[in-house]
């Protein structure tokens, strides 16, 4: 299997104008060789297979950086304009990249020991040895595959190590069942577990980043108080990422190292994102503020390394409707304003985020002895 582990580097001068050359390498080729597939295939109707060494005579540059940065634009490009031709339906045309963006990256491959550790440092192809806080270890008897080198438009720069290492973790048999139901402000809400309680960070900082946001439109275009002044805004949008990041991640290790199968419902989060809110205002920022799919994707993950499972429930599940006591469907909870209802048949008092993910607990247990 394979896992990727993310560092800060810290590179000098020399070292940062090597990173610039090679990121701007990698976005030159990358629209040269798409613009010349484009223009061959509107010539003559056919594909162009075209790769980076035939344009080093042409741009002697392109051989200051590293090659291997170069292959994988290729590789790239390739799975791009694959896609897009094999399954037009899903896949739109291949775009060329914009000089103007602030995140740049390139990925290179170890090969016979380019790249590797030692101490605080890291070997990189034509860089040399750049300094990493490493604040955690590689996986042990891991090799090293791949490494992608990004710049922030904070200015700050990282690395991604992705190893291969053997996977020896079987699958087990799931015993403690646990369901998640999605809450717009609070993240989740669970069936056997306190309430996510997810802290707002983007509102929470919204004040502080329109007045970095205000300065920054005053600023004259192109001058140096401006591109200061970008870089502050930048860092406030990466702190309440970083702050969202490391919020999600704790929440997923606590239960993935509990549950042993977690149920959530299949929910489309850009769909609720654009559904109006007392018909004037959308849930827009509240569901992209709590990241909820990246929350999924990241819990699911957590429980595969322990051989456990987490299982979507599909997003027409009545699970708001139901009640978990005696079964009986109440119909009048559709609308989202309907927070608490008692049952008819039974005479219980639900929660409604509660009675859904109880709900959805019981219905992950069905699932899964089905399976």
């Amino acid at each position: 299997m394979n896992k990727a582990y993310r560092y800060r580097l810290y590179p000098t001068k020399e070292q940062q104008i090597m990173f610039a050359k090679t990121f701007g390498c990698a976005r030159f080729i990358y629209n040269k060789m798409l613009g010349d597939r484009l223009a061959h295939y509107k010539e003559t109707g056919k594909k162009l297979n075209n790769t980076p060494a035939q344009y080093k005579s042409e741009y002697p540059w392109l051989k200051e950086v590293d090659s291997l940065a170069l292959a994988n634009v290729q590789l790239n490009l390739n799975r791009a304009y694959n896609n897009y031709w094999n399954n037009r339906k899903h896949f739109g045309k291949p775009r060329f990249k914009s000089k103007k963006k602030d995140h740049c990256s390139y990925s290179t491959n170890n090969q016979k020991g380019s790249v590797r550790l030692e101490g605080d440092k890291v070997k990189l192809p034509k860089v040399g040895w750049v300094k990493i806080r490493l604040h955690r270890p590689l996986m042990e008897n891991s090799v090293i595959k791949t490494v992608t080198i990004s710049k922030k438009a904070s200015g700050k720069y990282y690395i991604s190590i992705l190893v291969e290492y053997e996977n020896q973790i079987l699958p087990i048999i799931p015993k403690n069942f646990l369901g998640l139901d999605f809450a717009m402000h609070g993240l989740y809400v669970a069936s056997d577990e306190d309430d996510a309680g997810y802290p707002d960070f983007l509102r929470k900082s919204e004040r502080k980043l329109a007045k970095a946001q205000r300065k920054l439109s005053k600023k004259q275009k192109k001058s140096h108080n401006r591109e200061k002044q970008r870089k502050r805004v930048a860092i406030i949008h990466e702190k309440i990422a970083n702050q969202r990041s490391d919020f999600l991640h704790k929440k997923a290790r606590y239960l993935a190292d509990r549950y042993d199968a977690v149920g959530v419902e299949d929910i489309c989060v850009q769909a609720m994102a654009k559904r109006k809110k007392g018909g004037k205002f959308s849930f827009g920022k509240s569901v992209a503020d709590n990241g909820w799919n990246k929350f999924v994707n990241i819990l699911e993950y957590k429980l595969a390394w322990q051989g456990k499972t987490l299982i979507k429930i599909d997003k027409w599940y009545p699970s708001s409707q139901l009640c978990h006591v005696c079964g009986y469907q109440n119909a009048e909870t559709k609308a989202l304003s309907v927070r608490e209802w008692t049952c008819q048949k039974c005479g219980t008092h639900h929660n409604r985020d509660k009675n859904a993910a109880i709900n959805i607990r019981e219905e992950t247990r069905r699932v899964d002895m089905n399976a």
